[in-house]
């Protein structure tokens, strides 16, 4: 039989938890609210007044009996030549002889005795055992309870369940999952998906029997020799409004962008204040105080969070809003050399010829009846445009396109392949927080007009501009047919010599190519840029894959495709 009782005590969490202290009342033996720092006022139990089995119990005003112990006190400990049995706290097992081993050693405070014994910290936060712990130590300091006073609560008072506490964090529901407006045509037709940050994006589309070799290769031929289209809705979007708007973009991005004219489009990288890449995209000005800027679809948070702490703890004097606008656009890339053919289609009031509408531009249009924003940018090396509408005119848009008859929808894995083609590098991907814009052979990104910008001092160091650095470098393997592992290392020799072998880099991204009739892969290479040309060494398993360095350009390199 395991006997224990504390009493009747107010529920004074809450009232402690607003700064309240409390006082021992000696009429009802239990811990009453005593004064807060805080305008509270405590009303009906938890002030002290109790109902029990028709005996008001009030200490401020008329009371019925405390059950008394020896001489009419309360009795807080039963004497025992063994108080190793006698429970104080019941879930973390602690007792009175514990309590009395703490004081013994020499414990005054209630609050040292607490984590000395460990009373108290389970997940009641000292429900039934704090009052009792208190009259303890009063009993073994031979002090007034009401002296020793009561450990801090700490919410939760009610205990709450691990589950609870564990919420959504389960099975599916353990990081939220976002689809776009297109969602439900994907799925219908077939889509296989991947996780791109939250979000599901189209991998590949497959058809019957078909492999997922087979199936991108399809889609690559499609952009590269017809039209395709993608659903690019993910893609992170960031309004930028302000009279200092420009002045802003101008201090995060490398290049110049207050002075883009409305109407046009410049892409741009962001660095860290060291100098490395953090992200890049385009800034697609909509008026004089209004930018949109587009960001890596898995940094699209962490864009907006970075530029949100330079606004609100360095440069609070400018005059800017950041508003995230992600879910509110459906965006659709259509690439490719016929692409401008069903853009006509679909926008007959659309000038489409490559004069009236020239590459980084855009215009307002309604495409198959619907308003939209229509961007001539391409990440594909290929004539293409990106149609913007709302996110409740997505699909609409989508089927429109796709009821042409001669779109083929194309994925993730198809875009890779394309921008891999062009030497554009995926951040994240490509580079791993070392690499700088000069790295990457984009030292044209990087404004030699402005006076700064986060990250242009970090350039001027020694280490940016060594010559061995890690420089983004195209691979092409001796054999046609040989897929390098992405993460492959590169090493001199066919030999290996006697660890630790030295390492010149490691492969990035590896694709087969229906362009290049050949895989090829992207590398970040020792002083890669002065390289070209060289035999180097994949060591894949057990095998010594020869391959040789190129311009990280493999399709063409002069971008005359880009205007159709």
């Amino acid at each position: 039989l395991l006997l224990v009782s504390g009493g009747w005590n107010p529920v004074a969490h809450l009232f402690s938890q607003a700064g309240g202290t409390l006082r021992y009342d000696e009429d009802l033996a239990a811990l009453v609210p005593g004064v807060s720092r805080q305008k509270v006022r405590v009303a009906g139990a938890a002030r002290g007044v109790f109902t029990l089995e028709g005996c008001l119990i009030d200490g401020a005003g008329e009371r019925g009996p405390v059950p008394p112990g020896p001489g009419g006190t309360p009795y807080w400990l039963v004497p025992a030549d063994d108080l190793g049995g006698h429970f104080v706290d019941l879930q973390r097992d602690v007792t009175a002889a514990d309590v009395l081993r703490a004081t013994g050693a020499g414990l005054r405070s209630v609050e040292h005795v607490k984590r000395y014994t460990t009373a108290g910290t389970a997940h009641d936060q000292g429900k039934t055992s704090g009052l009792l712990t208190s009259a303890v130590v009063a009993h073994a300091l031979g002090v007034p309870v009401g002296e020793v006073g009561i450990t801090s609560y700490r919410a939760p008072y009610t205990p709450v369940s691990f589950a609870a506490l564990a919420g959504r964090d389960r099975g599916s529901l353990h990081d939220p999952v976002r689809v776009t407006a297109l969602h439900e045509w994907h799925a219908e037709h077939g889509a296989l998906f991947e996780n791109v940050g939250q979000w599901r994006r189209p991998w590949y589309y497959p058809r019957a029997g078909e492999s997922m070799e087979a199936a991108v290769l399809r889609e690559c031929r499609a952009a590269r020799e017809g039209v395709a289209a993608m659903d690019a809705s993910t893609l992170g979007k960031i309004d930028v409004i302000g009279p200092d708007a420009g002045e802003f973009l101008d201090r995060l991005y490398t290049n110049l962008m207050s002075s883009l004219a409305v109407g046009s489009i410049r892409y741009g990288v962001m660095c860290r204040a060291d100098g490395m890449v953090f992200d890049d995209g385009t800034v697609i000005r909509l008026a004089a105080g209004h930018f949109l800027v587009t960001t890596t679809t898995g940094n699209a948070a962490a864009v907006l969070d970075w530029m949100e702490e330079w606004l609100q703890t360095e440069w609070p004097s400018l005059r800017v809003h950041l508003t995230s606008v992600t879910e509110q656009w459906a965006t659709v890339a259509l690439v490719g050399p016929r692409s401008r053919e069903v853009l006509a289609s679909l926008a007959p009031e659309l000038a489409v010829s490559a004069a009236d509408f020239p590459f980084m531009t855009w215009r307002e249009a309604e495409v198959a009846g619907i308003p939209a924003r229509v961007c001539r940018i391409s990440f594909s090396g290929e004539l293409a445009y990106e149609i913007n509408v709302t996110s409740w005119d997505g699909l609409r848009l989508w089927t429109a396109i796709m009821s042409d008859g001669r779109v083929t929808p194309y994925g993730t894995e198809t875009m890779h392949v394309l921008r891999a083609e062009k030497g554009y590098p995926i951040v994240g991907q490509d580079t791993d927080g070392t690499v700088t814009p000069q790295d990457l052979g984009m030292s044209w990104v990087v404004s030699k007009k402005k006076p700064d910008f986060v990250g242009k001092r970090s350039h001027a160091r020694a280490d940016t501009s060594r010559p061995d650095r890690k420089q983004l470098v195209g691979l092409l393997p001796d054999d046609h047919g040989f897929l390098l592992p992405e993460g492959a290392h590169l090493v001199a020799s066919a030999e290996l010599p006697e660890p630790p072998v030295p390492m010149l880099g490691h492969v990035t991204s590896s694709y087969r190519s229906a362009a290049l009739g050949r895989t090829f892969a992207l590398a970040l290479l020792k002083g890669g840029q002065s390289r070209h040309g060289e035999r180097l060494y994949a060591p894949v398993g057990d095998a010594m894959v020869p391959v040789t360095v190129t311009s990280h350009v493999l399709y063409d390199p002069e971008g005359a495709r880009r205007d159709g």
